[in-house]
């Protein structure tokens, strides 16, 4: 059977029979649950009686949890402004924007920014600071406004504890509801560093992301994720487009965007990351920490100097096998954890996914290639680092402050 060539980086074989059969778990295990007979996983079964005992000591240990000194809870406070004499009803779910038009009676609307899958973005004039600030809307929608009011309570957190605004990070100035929206008002800064890079490359222009300006981004990136990582929070979605440039003569940057922020000892959620900045064990799904944040930021480091994203946003077994021919093969032990593993893998451990055009499975062979070939550079130390950023195991992965102490962030291209 003859290879056929993928995009970027694989070469896959047809086959009709799936890796696994339908219906069967890969470990064989079932559990069943039955209303009055519990069963567990070991098949042995629990009478009602029992099972309502196990209840009634759960509640005591809910109430003891409760009333324990240790429970700490906190007021979170929205105001809420409106028009004099009206109900908080309106007859269309879309905030009108209007420039030229005033907000809650302190917003001027000067210039519309841009949009994004859950809110739309103004430049706008503070009447009550004379300040000119970013103005988030938030669509009309509860899960929207539920992680939005949790990037609220973390922009809130993180300016606490950095009130000398020293590590590269949103600053929040106010927050309401309005009009059935969430707003969020912010800093103003300038362009992403995708949007940046776009303009940057299409108008001809002298290139902007040298290696020195490149060597700026990751120590203030790294500065940021060691600062939210020293508060237990894992970023999660870090990409070219939540890093906004402030300065561009001084190259001067922020990280934006917690809406998908975490706490450590939050329950974890399986889907988080963009793709193309995904870490291997999120993909796997095995238990996380903040060392995804950092495979995310080599991911744009490499895009920032190539110009190209080092792993398109293709299926994500493609990008596995792209991961694999560039960085090397995964750990066995971390397939043989993996929750997501047998999406992607047999049981062999081969690399496999389904096209959906011929309904075929293809195994793919990733394609060899490296780092060096990939940036097509010389320079040794700048790989050396990226390659520390992108170890596929998040042990062997440095944490942020380890990652701040490599050579090539101290190296002078002046």
């Amino acid at each position: 059977m003859e290879d056929e060539k993928l995009e970027k980086g694989v070469t896959k074989k047809s086959y009709s029979i799936p890796p696994f059969e339908e219906g069967v778990s890969k470990n064989g295990v079932n559990c069943a649950y039955e209303y009055g007979n519990c069963r567990t996983v070991d098949g042995e079964a629990q009478d009602s009686e029992s099972v309502g005992l196990q209840v009634e000591d759960d509640i005591t240990d809910e109430v003891h949890l409760y009333n324990s000194p240790e429970d700490e809870l906190e007021v979170f406070d929205l105001r809420i402004i409106h028009r004099k004499n009206r109900t908080g009803f309106e007859e269309h779910k879309e905030f009108p924007i209007v420039l030229k038009s005033v907000v809650a009676g302190r917003y001027y609307i000067m210039k519309y920014l841009g949009s994004a899958a859950f809110s739309e973005v103004v430049q706008a004039h503070d009447l009550h600071t004379r300040m000119d600030v970013c103005l988030k809307i938030i669509k009309n929608d509860k899960d929207f406004f539920d992680q939005s009011l949790d990037e609220i309570k973390l922009l809130k957190y993180v300016n606490k504890h950095d009130p000398s605004d020293e590590h590269h990070l949103l600053c929040l100035y106010d927050y309401f509801y309005h009009q059935e929206h969430l707003f969020i008002v912010t800093e103003l800064l300038r362009d992403n560093l995708y949007e940046f890079q776009k303009y940057n490359h299409e108008s001809g222009t002298e290139e902007y992301y040298t290696l020195p300006r490149i060597q700026a981004i990751a120590r203030q990136c790294l500065e940021a994720l060691e600062y939210l990582h020293h508060l237990r929070i894992i970023h999660c979605d870090l990409k070219p487009e939540n890093i906004l440039i402030k300065s561009y003569s001084r190259c001067e940057i922020k990280v934006i965007d917690l809406g998908s922020s975490c706490f450590e000892t939050d329950n974890l959620c399986l889907y988080v990351q963009s793709r193309s900045y995904r870490a291997p064990e999120v993909i796997l799904g095995l238990p996380y920490d903040q060392k995804i944040d950092i495979w995310s930021l080599g991911c744009i480091l490499v895009e920032l100097h190539t110009n190209e994203v080092l792993f398109p946003n293709d299926s994500v077994a493609l990008i596995l096998a792209r991961m694999m021919g560039i960085l090397g093969p995964i750990d066995d032990e971390m397939l043989a954890l993996g929750k997501q593993t047998s999406e992607y893998f047999t049981e062999n451990y081969d690399l496999y996914h389904r096209n959906m055009e011929t309904d075929q499975v293809e195994y793919l062979i990733p394609e060899r290639s490296s780092l060096s070939h990939q940036l097509q550079h010389s320079d040794a130390k700048f790989i050396d680092f990226l390659s520390h950023l992108l170890q596929m195991n998040p042990a062997r992965r440095p944490t942020a402050s380890e990652a701040l102490q490599h050579e090539w962030l101290s190296f002078s291209y002046h």
